[in-house]
């Protein structure tokens, strides 16, 4: 059991002990009544819903409460958590919520045990021989804690002995707790401290924790998303992935899948949308190429190296942009058809979600920190980032749309987008600057707001795609996503104007 019940305790006295610390005075010099601590209403609120109504917490008349604290979270919410002890012994799985309001009004519950409880206390086995069962679950024992009978929220209760494990499983660290059966002596439940814990090399971010399986890289919980060498295999091993090295592969895959499953996670958390696929999926991701290249084929993305071999192309912004192809594959309208302007709204495409991907993660400087920059990590051909994003003709690629797009290497063909994301993000006079093709001053809405744009647009996509489409799908998106201001379907407006993309018939006013 995790020893909260102090920490918690002490917390939630610190918190009232700072709101009525410092009373207010008023203009006459006397002092105004204390502003009631929504933490104190909430426990009081929790406490007297507890008391009132113990059948909906599943409360048996051999329980106390314990207290863990309160959780402040947004518009006012506050969140009582509380476990409980059965006959005097702790309770896993004992634990409920309370939310309430500022004001202390309650909201909902949230409560982990099905039934009340009913179990005796009087164990089978000792203590010692718990101890020496839990000892065979770890390959090499540092320490382990005195086992603790302890109730399991089983049915109506389950005795059990809980042994914490220090040592190493398979060359990883661990800190296992080891539940055994009080009666039978038999192992019950394991968990590990360390299971979350960063143990994963990877070569532009450091030690992660990547989602993979005990002993496959593929990710249990993103559906498709896996990686392997181009035999289209998937790596197997220990479940601990990667030496850290340039030149491993393991180590690309680790990358990866770190850099794949912060893209799911943005797209879910900023964009709301399902996976990579739209409808909860992903697609298998292959390394160790043998070019100077990534790419997206429709079926998976695949990986090589850069001009000198010393790095993997496998840096936030390289796999986000290959995953953003397969996001242009399946949104409206696929990626069929339409020339050099549709592909390069397509590169662009992948510019932009790798971009979201470097921010939302926001690494440090000395790891892959966001910018609107895209391969300078991976230094794919010795000269440093591969497209400027913010500035796309400081790599010779055009800044403004004109006629000569549908005709432009499809690469340099996402400068004119990339250029109005940019400006929609930070604005013309953001950080860094970005210069306009008609002089003008835009606002930027922020890159999540602008995400949002983009996305939505992509959600209209046909297969006639340009960039006059995708100008008047981008206004409507914003039109729609922000009905009670007109600022960010403004600033749409004005950063499509600034990179020469005027204003299209069928186009809504802001």
């Amino acid at each position: 059991m995790r020893h909260q019940t102090a920490i918690g305790a002490a917390a939630l006295s610190v918190g009232l002990a700072v709101a009525m610390s410092a009373p207010a005075t008023g203009a006459v010099g006397r002092t105004a009544p204390a502003k009631p601590n929504p933490r104190a209403l909430a426990a009081t609120s929790a406490d007297a819903l507890v008391a009132a109504k113990p059948s909906v917490f599943k409360m048996a008349p051999q329980d106390k409460l314990v207290h863990l604290g309160v959780v402040s979270g947004i518009n006012g919410l506050q969140h009582v958590a509380y476990t409980r002890t059965h006959n005097g012994l702790p309770v896993d799985g004992g634990d409920f919520v309370v939310t309430t309001n500022a004001s202390g009004g309650v909201l909902s519950t949230s409560v982990n045990q099905t039934a009340e409880l009913n179990v005796g206390t009087t164990a089978k086995i000792t203590a010692a021989q718990a101890a020496k069962t839990a000892r065979t679950r770890v390959t090499k024992v540092q320490s382990a804690t005195t086992p603790q009978l302890t109730v399991l929220a089983q049915g109506s209760g389950r005795l059990v002995y809980e042994t914490v494990i220090t040592g190493t499983k398979k060359n990883a660290p661990t800190k296992l707790h080891v539940v055994v059966d009080a009666r039978t002596g038999k192992v019950v439940k394991t968990w590990d401290e360390v299971r979350d814990a960063a143990d994963d090399r990877s070569f532009y971010h450091g030690t992660v924790d990547i989602s993979t399986s005990t002993s496959s890289m593929q990710d249990p919980t993103r559906n498709g998303v896996r990686c392997g060498g181009q035999n289209g295999g998937t790596y197997t091993g220990d479940g601990s992935w990667g030496n850290g090295s340039g030149t491993d592969l393991e180590t690309a895959c680790v990358d990866a899948m770190y850099a794949v499953q912060k893209e799911w996670d943005m797209l879910k958390a900023w964009l709301g949308r399902n996976g990579i696929n739209g409808n909860g999926g992903g697609f298998p991701m292959r390394v160790g190429l043998s070019a100077v290249n990534a790419y997206w084929n429709g079926s998976y993305t695949t990986f090589g190296h850069n001009q000198s071999n010393s790095k993997q192309a496998t840096s936030f912004d390289v796999v986000g942009h290959e995953n953003g192809h397969a996001v242009f594959s399946t949104t409206p309208g696929g990626d069929g058809g339409g020339g050099n302007e549709l592909g390069g709204l397509n590169e662009s495409t992948g510019d932009i979600f790798g971009t979201l991907t470097e921010f939302y993660t926001n690494e440090p400087d000395n790891l892959d920190p966001p910018d609107y920059l895209v391969g300078e990590e991976v230094d794919l051909v010795g000269q440093g980032p591969i497209r400027n994003m913010y500035n796309p003709q400081a790599l010779n690629h055009p800044n403004c749309y004109s006629s000569q797009i549908p005709r432009t290497e499809v690469h340099a063909a996402a400068g004119p987008q990339n250029h109005w994301f940019v400006l929609l993000s930070v604005g013309s006079n953001g950080s860094p600057s970005s210069p306009t093709c008609n002089n003008s001053t835009v606002a930027g809405i922020g890159i999540q707001k602008a995400g949002k744009v983009f996305m939505e647009g992509l959600n209209r996509k046909t297969s006639g795609w340009n960039h006059a489409r995708a100008r008047v799908a981008t206004v409507q998106a914003a039109k729609e996503l922000f009905p009670g201001s007109s600022a960010e379907c403004t600033s749409v407006k004005a950063a499509w104007a600034a990179v020469s993309v005027p204003a299209q018939s069928g186009e809504p006013a802001c």
